[in-house]
């Protein structure tokens, strides 16, 4: 008989495909049964996420139901994910990663670049405003909450003229058509871990550990491992403007990263790279490197 694992998730109908598709990779392994949580995130809708509670907005509940045993494992939108770990928890396991970029969805407006003086475009993301106005300062960017079905009919209710969203989210729930364009990741850069999940397990559950690591790719598991020593390292979280992006070639990882102010006016990048197997050191690396050229100032100006 196979074993139980229970998993946590929030109950949108992105935090449940996640969840369903973890289950059906471990589905040759164990019994999964999906268990829904309700995060402050989830909530909280009429406000923007930088102003209700910072970090782990839509995960601390479920971390805490893992903790107190009420689920085995999380499964986490690893860009949700705050990177300072909670004492008892693991990253046990990263999936292959989706895709990491972000896209233009607009019924007015064939691309980005062809929006007119003073467009509004919507988005939920600091870090995607910062870039927005950094490439266009013209533009009117707003706050927009909600889950990806509401935003896109936020899109036609307010007559926005478009909005920036991340594209495997639009995938995973079939809405691949509302993309009218993937932007260009040399000046959008992603979320650090957009596109990749995060299974979290407690530290001293080690069936579950063992069950969940079967699901985990290495090559994801070290290049999110770096993305997430940047943004640890530069002591930011997911509701400040920082991007990153990773790709790994002959063993070789390299790791991109940008830090803006809030504004967009200000915009620092950098680059490094090295074997996969020193992941969290070239994160640090270039944070440091970051720093030294003044992101710390810019990530104080909020």
């Amino acid at each position: 008989m196979k074993p139980l694992i229970r998993i946590g998730t929030r109950g949108s109908r992105l935090a449940l495909w996640q969840a369903n598709h973890v289950a059906a990779l471990l589905g040759a392994h164990a019994t999964a049964e999906i268990v829904e949580i309700r995060t402050a995130g989830d909530q909280v809708r009429d406000v923007p996420l930088s102003q209700i509670g910072g970090e782990g907005v839509f995960t601390k509940e479920i971390q805490r139901a893992v903790l107190e045993k009420r689920v085995d494992v999380a499964v986490h939108s690893l860009k949700d994910l705050p990177t300072v770990a909670v004492a008892g928890l693991v990253l046990a396991a990263v999936p292959p990663r989706g895709p990491a970029g972000d896209v233009f969805v607009s019924q007015r407006h064939r691309s980005f670049d062809g929006l007119p003086q003073g467009a509004v475009v919507a988005t939920s993301s600091l870090r995607r405003r910062a870039q927005l106005l950094h490439r266009r300062p013209d533009l009117n960017v707003v706050n927009i909450r909600g889950n990806v079905e509401t935003r896109l009919q936020k899109l036609i209710d307010e007559k926005l003229d478009a909005l920036v969203l991340a594209q495997a989210g639009l995938e995973r729930l079939g809405l691949a058509d509302a993309i009218t364009e993937v932007l260009d990741p040399s000046w959008m850069f992603p979320a650090v871990g957009q596109g990749a999940l995060g299974l979290e397990c407690r530290a001293d559950d080690e069936r579950t550990r063992d069950i969940v690591h079967l699901l985990d790719d290495p090559a994801t598991h070290q290049a999110v491992l770096a993305e997430r020593s940047l943004m640890r390292t530069l002591q930011g979280g997911c509701q400040v403007p920082i991007g990153a992006i990773s790709h790994l070639a002959d063993q070789t990882l390299h790791l991109r990263g940008v830090v803006l102010d809030v504004r967009g006016q200000r915009r620092i990048e950098g680059e490094v790279a090295g074997p996969i197997d020193q992941a969290e050191r070239l994160g640090e690396e270039l944070a440091r490197n970051l720093v030294a050229r003044g992101a710390a100032e810019l990530l104080r100006d909020r």
